[in-house]
């Protein structure tokens, strides 16, 4: 099931299938490590409009809730 990244639960793993925005966004996520084909999973959703934290490759990545929206994964069941 494809969805947005900003809908993920905390503890949710998914893999990125791409991208929706504009090239430099996606090359933007790419520069950090967060590309289709990796897996990642949610760490923590802040409340109020914080960020969603994902661990990549033992990374953990802040990404703002607008990014976070242009992000498209497949859940993992």
């Amino acid at each position: 099931m494809t969805t947005e990244l900003i809908t993920l639960q905390t503890g949710t793993r998914a893999t990125v299938v791409g991208f929706t925005g504009p090239q430099g966004f996606a090359w933007k996520l790419r520069t950090i490590g967060i590309r289709e084909g990796k897996t990642l999973t949610v760490v923590a959703r802040h409340p109020f409009g914080g960020p969603v934290v994902v661990s990549v490759d033992g990374r953990a990545v802040t990404l703002g809730r607008g990014m976070a929206r242009r992000v498209l994964v497949d859940v993992q069941a």
